[in-house]
């Protein structure tokens, strides 16, 4: 007892004297405002589980740019359209350089991955290939034939549940046709279906983890330790993903030592830049990996607005009738009640006449990010979502299951990677005569 007096004694101390250097050093920084930390632990007792609605309360009280501590991270964090343009626009080339969680270092997968890398070489290799190969305007044209047979399948997938009298999965049923159209267009084959049941598997434990709260992100000295284990968790899925894509990768260059004709899909794309003296080193097999986790990691955002469109449908009905560390609070910013009129309300009538545009233009509305980092799938989730939603839409009369419509749709928030609700959304489907 004698001796544990004096050390705990010293600890205090210690905590005390950090805290009050890291205070002085903040007020040197020059920080936007923000809400006054505690000792060690900062701003992170006030986050909860869903942390883009925390932020939205505190950026109400403390400003549209305010600044946090989150254990011994500093972050600035941008609420309003005004902030984003002068962060994502003004400031871009000063923040291209993306932080990222503790959990993407698993497997190496940040040094091949878009979403990590910083703006240099690899990454700009990265991202003129996805173009090239996947995303240019010439590449989407040719894709319409492949997008209609996709819809189509989903629509008799949806056919046959409605016969039956069979509630409808509506984020799985997204995610299925979202992931047959990213694989035909990496690999010119749809992946089999216990490949693809485990991408989908994956992809859903990977946004969870990854986006849950971790020690190892909010005190980086500590990082190392990995406490939580979500690394070691991460680096599991990562390796189950890169099992999938070599696979895909071995029977292309089996296909290809046997005469097999080229393919002209990303995947060929990608291996004849690898061969290029050029970019050999820049583009390898990790990369490729890096890459195509990326993309099918990227479809989950599709299903997820077929979800939240579906649901928002069945609670307004009538809109269903045929005819530092830098955190960007997209979800506060697409919700601003200066731009927007009643902005939680479901009125899709509010862009009839509006110049506003999602493509990263008008900070106003920027789903998709802006600047350097904006979201390399934009074009084909543009084209995926009206489709596939508009297809729904038109073919059956959708209600909910008769156990949940006394209680309604449950809108409740699960925070990921995109947002997605707490519970699958199930609706009934009835074909349209």
């Amino acid at each position: 007892m004698a001796f544990f007096l004096p050390l705990a004694f010293s600890l205090f101390l210690a905590v005390i004297s950090a805290y009050v250097l890291q205070l002085l050093a903040d007020a040197r920084r020059r920080l936007p405002p923000g809400p006054w930390p505690l000792p060690l632990i900062g701003n992170l007792h006030q986050l909860d589980h869903l942390p883009h609605r925390s932020l939205a309360r505190l950026a109400a009280r403390h400003g549209p740019l305010m600044s946090l501590r989150l254990g011994t991270v500093r972050a600035v964090v941008a609420s309003s359209p005004e902030m984003a343009r002068e962060v994502l626009q003004r400031h871009n080339a000063d923040i291209a350089a993306r932080s990222f969680g503790d959990s993407m270092r698993a497997g190496g997968h940040c040094e091949n991955s878009v979403v990590c890398l910083p703006p240099r070489r690899r990454w700009r290799a990265l991202r003129r290939l996805s173009t090239v190969g996947l995303f240019s305007p010439r590449r989407l044209d040719a894709m319409r034939a492949l997008l209609e047979e996709k819809v189509a399948e989903l629509v008799r997938r949806v056919s046959g549940h409605a016969a039956r009298g069979e509630a409808v999965d509506v984020g799985h049923a997204a995610h299925v046709a979202a992931l047959g159209v990213l694989s035909r267009t990496m690999f010119s084959v749809d992946l089999d279906p216990e490949a693809a049941r485990e991408v989908s598997d994956i992809v859903d434990e990977a946004s969870v983890l990854g986006t849950g709260p971790n020690v190892s992100d909010f005190f980086p000295a500590i990082a190392p330790a990995d406490l939580q284990g979500v690394r070691r968790r991460m680096a599991r899925l990562v390796k189950r993903m890169y099992a999938i894509i070599d696979e895909q990768i071995e029977r292309r260059m089996h296909g290809r030592t046997a005469g097999e004709p080229r393919k002209n899909d990303l995947l060929d794309v990608m291996l004849e830049e690898g061969e290029s003296k050029e970019d050999s080193n820049e583009i390898n097999r990790d990369a490729i990996r890096g890459l195509f986790t990326d993309l099918f990691t990227g479809g989950e955002t599709t299903s997820h607005t077929m979800e939240c469109a579906m649901a928002e449908l069945l609670q307004c009905p009538n809109s269903m009738r045929r005819g530092a560390k830098v955190l960007i609070n997209l979800w506060a910013i697409n919700r601003c009640a200066n731009t927007w009129t009643e902005p939680d309300k479901f009125m899709p009538e509010r862009f009839y006449d509006s110049d506003i545009t999602f493509m990263g233009r008008d900070f106003q509305l920027i789903p998709f990010g802006a600047g350097k980092r904006i979201c390399l799938g934009l074009p084909l989730a543009h084209r995926m979502v009206h489709l596939m939603l508009g297809s729904l839409l038109h073919r059956f009369t959708w209600t909910l299951p008769a156990e949940a419509g006394k209680n309604g749709v449950d809108m409740r928030e699960r925070f990921g990677l995109t947002l997605s609700f707490v519970a699958p959304l199930y609706v009934i489907a009835q074909e349209i005569q």
